[in-house]
């Protein structure tokens, strides 16, 4: 299968503890008590999915991307709990340059900090290194997101830097840095996929 045949057909990535599939728009029942219950998820986020009409909203621009095959979205689903846990996608897909940007990724807090984030980090890295054969996973966030960064340090990404005033905020009078992470392809195979798979089986020994 060539590389851009992935992004024009229905991607599920899953193990024994995570299944991500792609986001549709009847998720918005999947995914509306976060939405209700749950706005601070979105502190940090340029697309806000806080109260029922900013989730449609989210997903109206989450399906139009994924329709112009700029983004993949996903809805993660934990096993484990047998509960819809969040939302995370792929971004600024450059098949010639061979990269591909992750984030957009949020969970509810039932699912923070448990097995979900590290088990899907897991899947996706495998897709983007071992199916696509990219050379480069690019990952960014709110400088400020101390909770987001610390968890994309502990799968193994390498901090690059920070881009000052890099975009703006929902709030028009604030501007963010964005703090760049990344992981490379040689980086997957010599050390991160052995790692975070001793971490995995840490995790997942304790669940099953």
């Amino acid at each position: 299968m060539q590389r851009a045949d992935y992004f024009s057909s229905d991607i599920i990535l899953e193990n024994d503890f995570v299944l991500l599939r792609p986001l549709l728009e009847t998720d918005f029942e999947n995914l509306l008590h976060f939405s209700i219950n749950e706005p601070n998820i979105w502190k940090y986020s340029l697309v806000s999915a806080d109260g029922a009409e900013n989730l449609k909203n989210y997903l109206e621009i989450a399906i139009t991307a994924k329709l112009n095959k700029t983004e993949y979205p996903f809805i993660v689903y934990d096993k484990i709990k047998k509960q819809y846990a969040g939302s995370t996608r792929f971004y600024d897909i450059n098949f010639p340059f061979e990269t591909i940007q992750l984030g957009y990724t949020w969970y509810g807090k039932d699912f923070q900090g448990t097995w979900v984030n590290k088990n899907c980090k897991y899947l996706l890295c495998e897709f983007v290194f071992e199916k696509l054969n990219f050379l480069r996973l690019e990952l960014r966030a709110d400088a400020l997101n101390e909770k987001s960064i610390a968890a994309m340090k502990s799968i193994g990404c390498t901090v690059e830097g920070i881009l000052r005033s890099n975009m703006p905020t929902r709030n028009d009078l604030i501007r963010r840095d964005s703090i760049v992470l990344s992981i490379l392809k040689d980086e997957w195979f010599n050390t991160i996929k052995l790692q975070l798979l001793t971490q995995l089986k840490r995790y997942n020994t304790n669940i099953l």
